[in-house]
């Protein structure tokens, strides 16, 4: 069993996860930038959700470089 071909075989391809990574790096920025506006309490929930968003980017790259090799 092969995950990475069967994603291939479903028709996704290595431009979506690149896509999903440099998105997840946007919405990252996006979600830290409107914390710091935010002068609430809940401003540390709002870092840990930038940083937690942050760490997708990684994971969209690597399985982007592993769906172009399998294309």
């Amino acid at each position: 069993m092969n995950p990475i071909k069967a994603l291939v075989d479903a028709g996704f391809k290595s431009e979506y996860a690149y896509w999903g990574g440099f998105v997840s790096i946007g919405l990252s920025f996006t979600a830290w930038a409107l914390s710091q506006a935010n002068n609430s309490s809940d401003r540390a929930q709002s870092d840990r959700w930038g940083i937690f968003v942050g760490h997708w980017a990684p994971t969209f790259f690597a399985l982007g470089i592993a769906l172009k090799l399998e294309e």
